[in-house]
């Protein structure tokens, strides 16, 4: 009975050592034949003239991707790519395949994939950027600091997502010395998965403030997921800049290969703040360095790229003149004259942190009567009503002599603020703005989520 037995679980251990080779057989099996379509597509991308996602802006000998998305599926134009010119078209629909066609399982994860192989044939270092705030600002100052002394490229525009990486990472050649790779999020593990794509050498988290908590699920879920791009870097060997007043980054890139920038003495690069009125003025290396960018909270990302620079072995002067030339993007804290009001533009992106910070420096830089014309903020969550109230109550406190806000949650939100004027909709105040543009004060700051369109404000200011 007892040899029986142990027949039998002989038996049984043998059957799961051939299950579990079998399985392993057939992972290697698919890994194998995905890495050699990968390969093959690689050799075609080499030919081409790059990757394309939308056939409204192809270019003649690129390689056509046929994403999908809510309202489309990009398969159904892969015809139209290759009529217009595409060397290839990359599809996953089974109906679609024929003359010039590549047909995969997943467009989206062939994408990535070809990204990730095309990163490690060119081998350069690349610096990864990501943060609830500035991230934009801040990769661009990098770029304009170590482009002075580099060959540089970096995330044009904001293609900073699980699509817009990738496509960044086609994009750098090998005879770069550097790549700057922006990346965004409103969930957590997106930036995991943005560092798997990117392989980056080098990171740096702007801040971690109220922006997507609705995907997020509240400020420690930005926090944890901000700081996977500390995740990556750590476990591959890679270095963290960080900011060394900030107490979370500090805490968390203790122990590991990191290079600090801030105002103290013990920091690795110091920079100080000396004013911002409007314009930031920072002082390094014993130099006055005079930005074109407004607000104090700009003071850290630009503390971020003389860092950097100075890290890569950037002189002095050099890092002076990027950063005095730089200029900021149109809706980006951007200041027009506009007859007797200068008004403040910042209808970019707008979150609880960013818009509490802006209305503390546009209070700081008070020479006049002031005006906040305000729209709603997108994606806060469960927590949207008190965070609108919030920033009301900012206003409030900071007694500015106008306040005008529109959108659904500023509208309820100042029901029980007398000196607030609101308004449903950016038409509604536009109409407004209209007939009573001289009663607004000196200076104006305009500020809300990219939604509420609110440059469309300055037609009639």
């Amino acid at each position: 009975m007892l040899n029986q037995k142990k027949g039998e679980e002989q038996e049984t251990n043998i059957t799961l050592f051939l299950v579990k080779s079998s399985n392993f057989a057939l992972e290697l099996f698919l890994y194998l034949s995905t890495m050699k379509k990968i390969s093959d597509l690689y050799n075609l991308f080499l030919e081409s003239s790059g990757v394309c996602t939308d056939t409204r802006s192809l270019q003649k000998n690129c390689i056509y991707f046929a994403l999908k998305g809510e309202h489309f599926d990009g398969n159904s134009y892969a015809d139209d790519a290759l009529k217009a010119g595409a060397l290839l078209a990359v599809v996953d629909d089974k109906n679609q395949q024929g003359e010039s066609k590549f047909l995969v399982n997943d467009v989206l994860k062939t994408l990535q994939d070809l990204a990730t192989f095309h990163r490690r044939q060119i081998n350069i270092p690349i610096i990864a950027i990501t943060g609830s705030n500035g991230k934009t600002t801040t990769k661009k100052l990098v770029y304009e600091v170590l482009k002075s002394e580099f060959k540089v490229m970096a995330t044009q525009g904001n293609l900073n997502n699980h699509i817009g990486v990738p496509l960044s990472l086609l994009k750098f050649t090998p005879d770069l010395d550097f790549g700057i790779i922006e990346m965004g999020a409103n969930h957590q593990k997106e930036i995991e998965a943005l560092c798997a794509i990117a392989e980056p050498n080098y990171g740096l988290i702007t801040n971690f403030g109220k922006a997507h908590l609705e995907g997020f699920g509240g400020l420690e879920g930005v926090i944890k997921g901000k700081s996977e791009l500390y995740g990556y870097l750590i476990t591959h060997n890679g270095l963290i800049f960080f900011n060394r007043e900030d107490e979370i980054q500090a805490q968390k890139a203790v122990n590991h290969n990191n290079y600090s920038i801030g105002e103290s003495n013990l920091s690795d690069c110091q920079v100080c703040f000396k004013e911002a009125k409007p314009f930031v003025i920072v002082e390094y290396a014993k130099q006055s360095i005079k930005s074109q960018l407004i607000g104090s909270y700009n003071f850290k990302n630009i503390s971020a790229a003389i860092g950097i620079g100075r890290y890569f072995g950037v002189g002095t002067k050099k890092i002076k003149a990027a950063i005095e030339e730089f200029e900021p993007e149109k809706m980006r804290s951007q200041v027009i004259h506009k007859q007797s009001k200068k008004i403040i533009l910042d209808a970019y992106n707008a979150n609880p942190t960013s818009m509490k910070v802006a209305l503390q420096s546009f209070k700081s830089m008070r020479s006049g009567s002031q005006t906040v014309i305000l729209g709603d903020m997108f994606e806060v969550g469960k927590a949207s009503k008190l965070e609108h109230k919030n920033i009301l109550s900012l206003c409030k406190d900071l007694e500015f002599e106008c306040i005008l806000v529109c959108g659904k949650q500023f509208f309820e939100g100042a029901a029980e603020f007398s000196n607030v004027k609101r308004f449903e909709t950016t038409k509604d105040i536009k109409l407004y703005i209209e007939t009573h543009s001289k009663m607004l004060g000196e200076q104006v700051l305009i500020k809300g989520s990219r939604g509420m369109q609110l440059e469309q404000l300055m037609d009639v200011l």
